[in-house]
């Protein structure tokens, strides 16, 4: 159900604790800027707390390390930039830019951890770039390594599999590839690709027990689940998907949820049916054009954000109705 409805549009959201206080950045393009809002436990709502300029944004990702507290701000044009918390003075201060000869058209950014270290990786979308991967060290994040130059990718997954780090990075000109963690060469190797699955616009994953599963959206045709078995992909459905941008699986404590965005339409939420070993229909939900769904657990509520390229960013709520009365 609706919870909160954030007046102005947006393509990304970005939960972090940070401090032991809850926040989330979004990115506004329209408000050429990132807004960074923090959760009022009393009032149980988002309020805004501080606004990082960003002239095209597309994606602000936070990332927390011990104490410190960055912000990678991918921008469409005039370059990229990554912002750190000063404490001292309670503002952003910008630290450091990011090539852009190599990050010419940013549109996803995915940030973790291996064996102790910082990275973050953000798919380019331009025909001459290359998805680009940066690693933390004292004095700032540094390039690492280029990944798949020149694939206009779409979207960037982070999945760590029995032990093995990988990337899967989805591109409009070929299958979404797959890349694996050389923890000797400390670099991402060529593993193969995902199945024969053309211009995918985004690649998730989840886990149900045991199993893991990938989420394939497509903006034309039909996006599709398929469960990941070592070497190979087991389809196991296709969803009608006409004008996605969007397909997020999520859980809220033993529900595994699917929302399938649309441009066109209704978005979907599919509920994970553990018998059948597929999603089944649960509910609609009116959001416009809707760019990303985030989950974020709010001390006792959860909470789903929507953001929205061409209405109100909205902000639902989960509510378990007891029907047995």
């Amino acid at each position: 159900v609706v919870h909160q409805v954030l007046p102005f549009q947006s393509v990304s959201a970005e939960p972090f604790t940070y401090a032991s206080d809850l926040y989330v950045a979004l990115a506004q393009p329209g408000a050429s800027s990132c807004a960074i809002l923090k959760w009022d436990y009393v009032e149980r709502k988002l309020r805004d707390f501080d606004r990082i300029p960003a002239h095209s944004a597309v994606h602000c990702k936070p990332i927390v390390t011990q104490d410190q507290l960055y912000v990678v701000v991918a921008q469409l044009f005039g370059g990229s930039y990554i912002y750190r918390w000063d404490t001292a003075v309670d503002k952003f201060i910008k630290i450091q830019d990011i090539d852009s000869q190599k990050t010419r058209k940013p549109n996803d950014i995915e940030a973790f951890q291996i064996d102790g270290d910082w990275y973050f990786v953000i798919a380019d979308s331009s025909k001459a770039g290359s998805t680009s991967l940066y690693r933390l060290n004292q004095n700032g994040f540094y390039s690492h390594q280029a990944l798949h130059a020149w694939h206009r990718d779409t979207d960037v997954e982070y999945v760590e599999n029995d032990g093995k780090p990988r990337l899967l990075i989805a591109s409009s000109s070929q299958a979404p590839v797959i890349y694996q963690w050389n923890r000797a060469q400390k670099q991402f190797t060529p593993q193969g690709e995902v199945g024969e699955m053309l211009d995918v616009q985004m690649v998730k994953h989840f886990r149900v027990k045991r199993d893991q599963f990938l989420c394939l959206s497509r903006y034309i045709g039909d996006s599709k689940v398929v469960r990941w078995e070592g070497q190979r992909f087991v389809e196991l459905q296709t969803l009608p998907s006409r004008g996605s941008m969007v397909m997020q699986p999520f859980s809220v404590e033993q529900r595994q949820y699917l929302a399938l965005g649309s441009d066109f339409s209704f978005t979907h939420v599919y509920l994970w049916d553990e018998e059948k070993q597929k999603f089944v229909k649960f509910q609609e939900l009116s959001v416009q054009a809707p760019r990303a769904f985030r989950y974020v657990p709010a001390a006792d509520v959860q909470l789903l954000l929507a953001p929205s390229f061409k209405a109100n960013t909205l902000v639902y709520r989960h509510v378990v109705v007891d029907l047995s009365l």
